[in-house]
C-alpha cells in the first residue's frame, strides 16, 4: 500500500523558521489559511532560534484544532508517568521542576511550555515509534508534524552558531567544534512495500544531494533514527495536529 497526503509546504524563510513553516503545512492541509510570517510573529523564538514542538501545539490549540504530542524526549518524561492510570502529567512537570530547577534554561522553558499545553487540553503519550502507528494515521489521512534531528537525517556536520549574516544565516558547519541541529518536518505519505516515508522538508535545497525537493521519500529506519535522536536538542516527537471533533 503506498499513501501520499496534499502537503504544500512553502521555503523556510530562515534558519531557524522550520516549525512555523511545518505549522502553516498542516493548517493549509486542513484548510486553514494563515502566512508563515504570521505564525513566526505570533509564536516566540527560543534565545538560541528556533522554537519548541510544544510551542506548535500551543498555538493550534489556541487556533481551535485539538493537539497530540506523542514524546520520546526522557529528557522532560519519565516512561513510569505514562504506565500507570491517574498520573497527573502537570504535577510531575512541577514537582521536577522544583527538584530539578538548576537544569538548564530550556529544560525549564520546554516545562512551562508543556504545562501550558496540557492547560489548553493538549494530549501528551509515550509510544513505541512504529510503523503500524506511523501508517495508522497517515492512513487516516492525518500528516504528522515530527521534531528530529537534522544533523543524522541529512548526515551533515554539526554546526557552531554564529551571528546572522546578510543571508539570515547563523549556523556554520563545524565537525569538531559544533554542535547537533534539530528540525521541523511533516510526515505526509508511507510506502509499505518499499518501507519508505514521505518527507515534506521546509529546508529547500536541503544538504543531502539525493534530496533536492521539498517532498521526498526516506526508509522507516533512517526517519525514525532521526527522530530518536532529536532528543539531544528537546525534539524526539511526533505532533498530530487535526481539527476538534464537533
Amino acid at each position: 500500500m503506498k499513501i501520499t497526503l496534499p502537503v504544500d509546504i512553502e521555503s523556510q524563510p530562515s534558519d531557524s523558521s522550520c516549525g512555523p513553516t511545518c505549522l502553516q503545512a498542516i493548517y493549509g492541509y486542513w484548510g486553514h489559511q494563515v502566512s508563515v510570517a504570521e505564525i513566526i510573529a505570533q509564536i516566540p523564538q527560543l534565545e538560541t532560534g528556533g522554537t519548541l514542538a510544544v510551542q506548535l501545539a500551543c498555538h493550534a490549540l489556541q487556533q481551535g484544532f485539538e493537539a497530540t504530542i506523542v514524546t520520546f524526549n526522557l529528557r522532560l518524561f519519565d516512561p513510569t508517568w505514562f504506565g500507570q492510570p491517574g498520573v497527573d502529567l502537570s504535577e510531575k512537570l512541577r514537582s521536577q521542576l522544583d527538584q530539578n530547577g538548576a537544569r538548564s534554561q530550556r529544560f525549564r522553558l520546554a516545562t512551562s511550555h508543556y504545562l501550558q499545553f496540557l492547560s489548553l487540553g493538549g494530549c501528551i503519550q509515550m509510544r513505541r515509534l512504529d510503523r503500524p502507528m506511523v501508517h495508522e494515521c497517515l492512513r487516516s489521512d492525518v500528516p504528522i508534524l515530527t521534531g528530529l534531528s537534522a544533523t543524522f537525517l541529512y548526515q551533515e556536520s554539526r554546526e557552531r552558531s554564529q551571528p546572522p549574516d546578510s543571508l539570515g544565516v547563523t549556523c556554520l558547519p563545524d565537525d569538531l567544534g559544533g554542535s547537533p541541529v534539530g528540525h521541523f518536518v511533516v510526515l505526509s505519505g508511507y510506502d509499505a512495500e518499499a518501507d519508505r516515508l514521505q518527507v515534506s522538508d521546509p529546508l529547500h535545497p536541503n544538504p543531502n544531494s539525493k534530496w533536492q525537493d521539498r517532498q521526498y521519500w526516506a526508509t522507516f529506519d533512517h526517519v525514525s533514527a532521526s527522530i530518536y535522536l532529536g532528543i539531544v536538542t528537546y525534539d524526539a516527537n511526533l505532533l498530530v495536529i487535526k481539527p476538534a471533533a464537533k
